[in-house]
């Protein structure tokens, strides 16, 4: 009997000691009491705890958290009652004034952030309402920081989500919008239209001043090609006069060279009168020289045929 009763201490005493080891996860602080008063604050890492004198109260998330609250109504400047709903970003940065501050924290907070958006949008009209959305997600921080700060909790970031006016207003706005949209529609297509025309008319300019040039050029290039035929022309014209005269220059010095008689110098005049006779000319100009020349030759030709003439001199007389 006596060693049944010894287990069932040693196992209570097991459990005792099991259940009073505790690890602390990261991102997680524990809010320890001693004897109803507070005692420590225990971070990331392995603890133990005293029995029946230490009290774990808190375990407190460290990471950031978001909590989105329902619309709020809120009244502008101008009397227009609209519903806006706020997201909060914070992050408990004193586990231990998150304990004790504040009782139900995040009922605080809304209640809290409902207040400080009706007094910040009070002081605004529905225009600006719309467009001060930063002013406003900006003054909200800083208001609600500044509050929250003894409860241990930092407000890092506000965001109106959602600003929900009238809905006759939203109706006007819309209205507004459509025919804002058209009006901007309206001015580009107009300006598109603008900028086609001058981008066509640039083109058409282009294009005339494009077919000039290369009207300019196939000119300058006619131009060009017709110098260079008849320089091609003249040149062949000059080396063939130059090749005429040559071959005549040689030929004078052939002659020359050969030192001909008068008789061929004579016959060669009367070739060459006969190629002029032979020409298209109806007169024909005989040189004095080639006349006297002609006249010798009759001469010639008249002594060449005395011989069959009868004789009329003194041997008629000795019959």
């Amino acid at each position: 009997m006596s060693l049944y009763v010894i287990l069932t201490l040693l196992l209570v005493i097991l459990i005792i000691i099991v259940t009073n080891l505790k690890i602390v996860p990261q991102a997680h602080a524990i809010v320890v009491e001693r004897l109803g008063s507070f005692s420590a604050v225990w971070e990331t890492g392995f603890h133990v705890k005293v029995p029946f004198i230490e009290k774990l109260v808190k375990d407190v998330l460290l990471k950031e958290q978001v909590v989105d609250f329902a619309p709020q109504p809120v009244i502008t400047k101008d009397n227009v009652t609209m519903q806006i709903d706020t997201v909060l970003f914070f992050q408990i940065s004193d586990p231990k004034l998150y304990a004790y501050g504040v009782e139900r924290p995040m009922m605080a907070i809304e209640n809290l952030t409902a207040t400080t958006l009706r007094n910040i949008i009070g002081d605004l009209e529905l225009d600006q309402t719309l467009t001060s959305r930063d002013t406003v997600n900006t003054q909200m921080r800083a208001i609600l920081d500044e509050a929250t700060d003894p409860w241990g909790i930092k407000i890092n970031r506000v965001e109106l989500k959602n600003i929900l006016p009238p809905r006759e207003i939203q109706d006007s706005m819309e209205k507004q919008m459509k025919a804002e949209r058209e009006r901007r529609e309206s001015i580009l297509r107009a300006e598109g239209e603008k900028r086609s025309a001058i981008l066509v008319a640039e083109g058409q300019k282009e294009s005339v001043i494009l077919n000039a040039e290369a009207e300019k050029q196939s000119v300058i290039l006619r131009a060009e090609a017709a110098k260079e035929a008849a320089i091609r022309e003249a040149e062949g014209e000059a080396a063939a006069i130059r090749e005429v005269q040559q071959a005549t220059a040689e030929g004078i010095k052939m002659i020359n060279a050969a030192n001909p008689s008068k008789e061929v110098l004579t016959l060669k005049g009367f070739e060459a009168l006969e190629r002029v006779a032979d020409g298209q000319s109806t007169k024909i100009i005989i040189p004095s020289e080639l006349q006297g020349l002609a006249g010798i030759a009759a001469s010639a030709r008249e002594l060449c045929l005395a011989p069959d003439r009868p004789q009329q001199s003194g041997g008629g007389q000795n019959r």
